[in-house]
C-alpha cells in the first residue's frame, strides 16, 4: 500500500501578521491588521464577504503587496523561495479544465522543484486519498464541482507545503468531502504546519479550529482560542427547563435575570453580574421539577455576531474597536 502523502515530519514555524494595511484609493482593506498562527495551529480566519480575508492571504502569498506592515514566516521576512514552500487554495479555483487531473498535479508538483516520479507519486497518493483514483485521467472539467474542489485542494498539498493558505476550502463540499478534508488537514498541523482557513461555515470552524481571528471591514476585532473568546465575552446563560404548569413565567419575576429564549419546556436565561445562579435555581424548583439546569456556552456564531455588532456600535459613534 503507498503510503499517505502526510507521513513523516515536515518542521514548524510561526506565521506573524504584524500591522499589515492595505489600500485601494480611497477604501482601507486591511488596517493595521495583526495575528499570529503558531506551529500546527489550525486557524479559522472569519468574517463578511468584503471583509479582508482574500486581501490578507493574497498578502501572504506574494500575490499582492501592502502600504504598510509586515509578514514573517519562522521569524523572517517572506521572500519568494519561502513562498514556493507554502500551499494555497484561492477562492476562485485556478484549474486547467481541459487537462487530466494527474498530469496537473504532476506538473504542479515540478513548478515547486519536485522530480517527476516524485511529483507523480505525491499526486496519485492524493487523489487516492480523496476518491479520486478512477477519475484521475480524466480532464478536470469532466468532474462535480466537488471533485474538483478535491483536486484544488491537492495541488496545494503535492509539495509538502510548510503552510497552508486555504480560502473557503470547504465550500461546495459535501459532508463526505468535508470529512476528508479535514481529516487531511488535521494530520498536516498534527506535524506542525500551520492551517489557515476561511469559511463562513462556523460551526465548522468551531470544530476544527484550535484558534480563530474575526475581521471586520479590514479591522480585526477578535483573535485567539475559541475557549478564550468566551471567557472575555463575560455573559453567563442559563439553560433551565422545568416541568410544571409554567415552564418561563418564574424567570421574568427575577430581579436580574433576563429572559433569551423561551420555549414550552424551558428558558435560557441571562444573569448580570452578581446574581447567584443557585437563587436562579431554587426559583426553578419553586415552580416545577427542573429537569435541566446548565451552563450554556457561547457558540462561535454568537461570539462572531456579538463583536462583529459591537465594532459597528463603535465605529458609528466613534469609539475605538
Amino acid at each position: 500500500m503507498r503510503p499517505h502523502p502526510t507521513d513523516g515530519p515536515i518542521g514548524a514555524a510561526m506565521l506573524e501578521i504584524e500591522r499589515v494595511t492595505r489600500r485601494f484609493g480611497d477604501l482601507v482593506a486591511l488596517d493595521q491588521l495583526s495575528f499570529i498562527v503558531q506551529p500546527g495551529q489550525m486557524f479559522g480566519f472569519v468574517g463578511s464577504n468584503g471583509a479582508g480575508k482574500t486581501t490578507a492571504m493574497r498578502i501572504v502569498m506574494g500575490l499582492d503587496d501592502p502600504n504598510d506592515g509586515e509578514v514573517r514566516f519562522a521569524g523572517s521576512p517572506i521572500d519568494r523561495d519561502v513562498r514556493a514552500r507554502f500551499g494555497y487554495m484561492p477562492e476562485e479555483r485556478g484549474l486547467y479544465p481541459k487537462t487530466p487531473a494527474l498530469r496537473q498535479l504532476t506538473y504542479l508538483g515540478r513548478l515547486h522543484r519536485l522530480d517527476k516520479r516524485t511529483a507523480t507519486e505525491r499526486a496519485e497518493a492524493l487523489l487516492e486519498r480523496f476518491g479520486l483514483a478512477d477519475r484521475m485521467h480524466e480532464p478536470v472539467e469532466n468532474l462535480s464541482l466537488g471533485n474538483q474542489q478535491r483536486v484544488q485542494l491537492a495541488a496545494a498539498l503535492t509539495h509538502e507545503p510548510e503552510l497552508l493558505m486555504l480560502d473557503e476550502p470547504f465550500s461546495g463540499l459535501d459532508p463526505v468531502g468535508v470529512d476528508a478534508l479535514s481529516e487531511v488537514l488535521l494530520e498536516r498541523a498534527a506535524r506542525g504546519v500551520p492551517v489557515v482557513f476561511s469559511s463562513h461555515q462556523l460551526e465548522l470552524v468551531e470544530r476544527l479550529c484550535d484558534a480563530v481571528a474575526i475581521i471586520d471591514a479590514g479591522r480585526l476585532v477578535a483573535a485567539g482560542e475559541v475557549e478564550e473568546l468566551r471567557e472575555r465575552n463575560g455573559r453567563r446563560l442559563l439553560r433551565v427547563d422545568v416541568d410544571g404548569p409554567d415552564p418561563v413565567g418564574w424567570a421574568e419575576q427575577l430581579r436580574g435575570v433576563h429572559v433569551q429564549v423561551r420555549d414550552r419546556t424551558g428558558v435560557v436565561v441571562l444573569l448580570e453580574d452578581g446574581v447567584d445562579d443557585q437563587a436562579v435555581l431554587a426559583a426553578a424548583q419553586a415552580a416545577g421539577a427542573v429537569r435541566h439546569f446548565a451552563a450554556v456556552r457561547p457558540t462561535l456564531s454568537e461570539l462572531y455576531r456579538e463583536v462583529v455588532t459591537n465594532h459597528h456600535t463603535a465605529t458609528e459613534t466613534g469609539g475605538a474597536a
